[in-house]
């Protein structure tokens, strides 16, 4: 069964009096406990489609719907993880794991053991109680995903969650998203511009089109997992990297063709 299914979604921008098309005709259904990565061209409108399905924007036209149930604004089925840490700066990191949690009225110690669980989780168990002036970059992102899986969602959707780390803090950070997969399974959507981090991670690696973007072609990894940063050079993992490369420079190769 398909956890998330966008059918005929388009997306139409009024720019100041003239319209910009954002999106035309997405159709993509993500399974129950796919980590499923999309990638395209700069401008393509992938972080508009993940916010369409994270209800922070309206699509223009079409369906889009969670376990059969139509998407009509942001809700605690889906969590969110974006580039930037959104963390509050006056907070631990136990109180803004816990944030959410108190939010929706769950006890204090509830709430407290959860949080511990998932600071455990991402290995920053010795960090409860540091606030996030005092964190690299890279731990900051693991309390932001620490967060965003506390409050249990459905589907966690990652907008290039990584593409502010450095190279090497990247690749931890990725290793440490395909453990935290393996073990809560949660469904995930995951946006990036990387296609090494594309194929690293994915189930199926979604391409899609130059603006306005469509999804042109499904790709599945057929890795075994678990996976970590020897996937990245057998040759399965180069074969796929090539043919999604080859895409993507065939669309940007396009679009600056047709400017």
């Amino acid at each position: 069964m398909s956890k998330l299914i966008v059918e005929q979604v388009g997306k139409t921008f009024d720019t100041g009096g003239s319209a910009v098309e954002a999106l035309s005709d997405i159709n993509l259904k993500i399974a129950e406990n796919e980590l499923a990565v999309i990638v395209g061209p700069s401008g393509c409108g992938k972080s508009t489609l993940l916010n369409i399905v994270a209800g922070l924007e309206q699509a223009s036209r079409g369906v889009i719907a969670m376990n059969g149930k139509s998407i009509e604004g942001p809700g605690a089925d889906r969590g969110m993880v974006f580039q930037s840490y959104t963390l509050f700066p006056w907070l631990t990191v136990q109180q803004n794991v816990e944030f959410g949690l108190k939010i929706k009225g769950v006890n204090p110690k509830e709430r407290q053991e959860i949080a511990r669980h998932y600071i455990d989780l991402v290995g920053l168990g010795g960090f409860a109680s540091a606030l996030p002036k005092e964190l690299s970059g890279g731990m900051k992102q693991r309390v932001a995903i620490a967060r965003a899986l506390a409050n249990k969602p459905e589907m966690l959707l990652m907008d290039e969650p990584f593409g502010a780390l450095d190279a090497q803090t990247r690749l931890v950070m990725q290793e440490l998203l395909l453990r935290v997969w393996e073990q809560e399974r949660t469904t995930i959507l995951f946006i990036t511009h990387d296609i090494d981090e594309a194929v690293l991670l994915a189930e199926n690696v979604y391409v899609m089109s130059r603006r306005p973007g469509r999804i042109r072609t499904q790709i599945q990894v057929p890795i075994p997992r678990p996976r970590d940063h020897r996937a990245t050079v057998s040759p399965e993992f180069s074969a796929i990297k090539k043919e999604i490369m080859e895409m993507l420079w065939e669309e940007s190769q396009t679009a600056a063709n047709e400017k």
